[in-house]
């Protein structure tokens, strides 16, 4: 028999699996649950958007695009960002297209990192960075954000941080899970540390149109940053094209050559009906966006309030669609957390551990769902809470598998 031990990558192994996703499967095997855990919009893709996707079937558009991406799409991405956000790329030299934002980022990895080289990671953020700098042969370097600074990257942490090996920094803004924005000072602030140095910044922006209360800005608008910043996005946020699989990335000509490369063999070029649904969502989906950013802020305002009432004291997001509310008061883990609430409550959340261990002492709360859905989830949260006034910290997961 094989030692599949012995086959495997140890890079591979070692690997821990998504946190995220362990709780969403274990939502799969149980009734009557309310989910507050996924990150994805409950906005069906709109209906121009979708006809579209529908009409390049109908009129056989069904072969492969240039790698890069349709030619179209990438002047409507490049005409978006510049009508939207003030920054300037070219279609030709400039962007690609890639299978969602999670491609985008690996293939920047892997197109800057040596063996040894060092990635700066502000946590707590999206799962995906960690693995895969270590995949792509970088050396993980996490920064501990707090909620007394907002869940920003200061430029106290990140000075600290940087030694001669420092080769990348990851800038998750606005952030998942905590809702963290970093403004127009703070993206100065962080310039002014890197612009005498080789450090090169991956700025992942996929939740750069839901923000509250102020515009989302990219550090690529900083003086001298953008010939060294690759900006990733999307569409999965924004226009609730999540099962589209599409992203993007911009950035300087000699990077995005690299990109091309590893893209071209790795994936070959994303899908194309996907890509014709989105030249439709740039070029008509602004009022998309506003409307739900309107519906987005008016539960965000809504969760916060009842998290509070509930004895779950949150820092008030400024971006995305997550709360990160502190449950110390509990006197539980996160884990433990999470699994009581799911099993004596059936209300799913995700332990603020599975965005890196600073998310200790946390919990992520998606409301991209209805507000009645998630009333529902808050009364049984409260309820939650006011049973551990009363009895004991209870058992483990393992107790109810």
């Amino acid at each position: 028999m094989l030692d599949y031990s012995s086959l495997l990558s140890k890079k591979a192994l070692d690997i821990r699996p998504s946190g995220i996703r362990k709780f969403f499967d274990l939502v799969q095997e149980m009734d009557h649950v309310i989910s507050l855990g996924v990150g994805e919009p409950d906005f069906v893709t709109p209906w121009h958007i979708r006809s579209a996707g529908v009409y390049s079937l109908e009129k056989g558009r069904t072969h492969y695009t240039s790698n890069d991406g349709l030619l179209e799409l990438r002047q409507e991405i490049c005409r978006y960002l510049s009508r939207r956000f003030r920054l300037e790329y070219s279609p030709k030299h400039e962007t690609i297209v890639t299978v969602g934002g999670s491609e985008a980022i690996d293939l920047c990895l892997r197109a800057l990192l040596e063996p040894g080289d060092e990635v700066i990671i502000p946590e707590p953020s999206f799962v995906c960075y960690y693995p895969l700098t270590v995949m792509a042969g970088g050396v993980p370097v996490k920064i501990k954000t707090l909620a007394s600074d907002q869940f920003k990257l200061t430029v106290e942490a990140l000075r600290a941080a940087i030694t001669p090996r420092t080769k990348l920094l990851i800038l998750p803004f606005p952030n998942n899970p905590t809702g963290a924005v970093l403004d127009r000072s703070d993206l100065e602030a962080i310039s002014a540390v890197l612009r005498d140095t080789n450090i090169f910044v991956l700025s992942d922006e996929i939740y750069g149109e839901l923000t509250y209360g102020e515009k989302h800005v990219s550090i690529a608008e900083m003086d001298g940053m953008r010939e060294r910043t690759v900006l990733v996005s999307g569409f999965s946020k924004a226009y609730a094209m999540t099962g589209w699989r599409l992203g993007y990335a911009c950035g300087p000509a000699e990077v995005l050559r690299c990109m091309h490369k590893i893209h071209q063999y790795a994936v070959m070029c994303a899908p194309t009906t996907s890509q014709y649904a989105a030249v439709e969502a740039l070029r008509n989906g602004d009022e998309d966006i506003a409307r739900m950013v309107d519906e987005y802020d008016l539960r965000r305002r809504f969760i916060v309030d009842a998290l509070h009432r509930a004895g779950l004291p949150c820092f008030e997001p400024r971006g995305a669609f997550y709360v990160f509310p502190s449950i110390t008061a509990s006197g539980l883990s996160s884990e433990q957390f999470c699994e009581r609430l799911l099993f004596e409550k059936q209300v799913a959340v995700v332990p603020g551990t599975a965005f890196g261990e600073s998310g200790e002492g946390f919990v992520r709360i998606s409301y991209s769902y209805s507000i009645k859905h998630i009333t529902q989830a808050l009364t049984r949260i409260t309820d939650f809470m006011e049973t551990l006034q009363e009895a004991p910290h209870g058992e483990s997961i393992a107790a109810h598998l």
